[in-house]
């Protein structure tokens, strides 16, 4: 097979969806692997690289969408990749669909087939190819959260940590999963008051051992939310309804509850974000203000580290992209009923239960594309 992975273009995104070694990897399984010109420079991955791996460097993204049987990309297809995109071939990156139908529309026009990384699952119930962008995400979320919460910023002017005689800053991450422990541990290694709240009692027994109580656990729902607000500093957005819009943890009109300089950092923006107020903004222009609080809500958290990100998606893609070469995607879905369910677009069908709920679509069983 032709695998191709072009050069993100999405604004401030320097991570490649195709590593070195998986290149190397991909070649010695017999399949021919085109990379643009430049795709891994902002991780650290030079041309040279890629050519002594055995890939082919080319010059355009037209000639890898061109040339190529699957594409393997990191973020969603731009305006301009979808026009490329066509029928039979297969794209196999993040797509986030529910909260984006321009995208879902213009993949289904293509009939193209697109397996999105974030709903492909395992046999424990987690999200392989999420989990290690969430764990970056979520170590960022609190760096990223204090950075905003200087003056010089917007924020109120705390210290995540406080100095003696001062108190820290108090924290409250809603979500307990990968995200919200990841956010946690950094939290708490900078000396906040940390609460993590979440709706699973087993998940905030597993964080209260974890932790040896240098947190707080609590409980999630509206009342619990809404109690703490006026006396936090910063708010973390960590839920996750795999393929789904996020909910909407926290209204505008509850902002005028929370002091002038609050951060709210959502890390479920790709799904729409979890605050009536998010929008996604850019690592270039990453906060904004409304009614005096401040929102960080970066698209793209973990392409501010490009090297470590890349990596790590790289050493979790890597298997299932192997998988699809060597078998095709029909029958590597067939075989490996997780990897079925990263399949949310075929042949100009919706295959995704979420998100054709979220979007008002028709659905198709995944299960009888792949007979068909």
């Amino acid at each position: 097979m032709k695998i191709g992975c072009p050069k993100e273009i999405k604004p401030q995104e320097f991570r490649v969806g195709v590593t070195p070694n998986a290149a190397r990897e991909a070649v010695a399984h017999g399949h021919e692997v085109l990379i643009e010109t430049g795709a891994g420079r902002g991780a650290g991955f030079e041309d040279s690289d890629y050519s002594e791996a055995g890939a082919h460097v080319v010059d355009t993204a037209e000639e890898v969408f061109a040339t190529a049987e699957m594409i393997v990309k990191v973020k969603e297809p731009q305006t301009a990749e979808r026009k490329m995109l066509r029928e039979g071939q297969v794209l196999f990156t993040y797509l986030h669909l529910a909260p984006d139908p321009d995208q879902t529309h213009d993949l289904l026009a293509s009939g193209c087939t697109a397996i999105a990384y974030e709903t492909v699952t395992d046999d424990r119930g987690g999200l392989p190819l999420l989990a290690p962008m969430s764990e970056v995400a979520g170590r960022l979320a609190p760096q990223s959260g204090a950075w905003a919460l200087q003056k010089a910023n917007g924020g109120s002017g705390v210290l995540m940590g406080g100095v003696p005689g001062v108190r820290p800053a108090n924290v409250a991450i809603i979500g307990g999963g990968v995200v919200g422990t990841a956010a946690a541990r950094v939290a708490v290694g900078m000396g906040a008051n940390v609460t993590v709240l979440d709706r699973s009692i087993a998940r905030l027994s597993y964080l209260d051992d974890v932790f040896m109580g240098r947190l707080t656990t609590q409980f999630s729902d509206k009342g619990a939310v809404a109690g703490l607000l006026p006396d936090l500093d910063m708010v973390v957005g960590a839920v996750l309804i795999p393929g789904a819009a996020a909910p909407k943890l926290i209204s505008r009109d509850q902002l005028s509850t929370m002091k002038p300089g609050t951060v709210l950092v959502d890390v479920a923006i790709d799904q729409g974000g979890c605050f009536e107020t998010s929008k996604p903004t850019t690592h270039e222009n990453p906060i904004y203000d409304v009614d005096g609080i401040v929102h960080y809500c970066v698209a793209n958290m973990p392409g501010a580290v490009a090297r470590t990100s890349t990596i790590a998606l790289g050493n979790a893609t890597m298997p299932f992209m192997l998988a699809l070469a060597d078998k095709g995607w029909k029958q590597a879905c067939a075989d490996d009923p997780h990897l079925l369910n990263g399949l949310n677009v075929h042949a100009g069908k919706l295959t995704y239960y979420a998100v054709g709920k979220a979007l008002g679509i028709d659905v198709t069983s995944p299960q009888l594309v792949i007979k068909g």
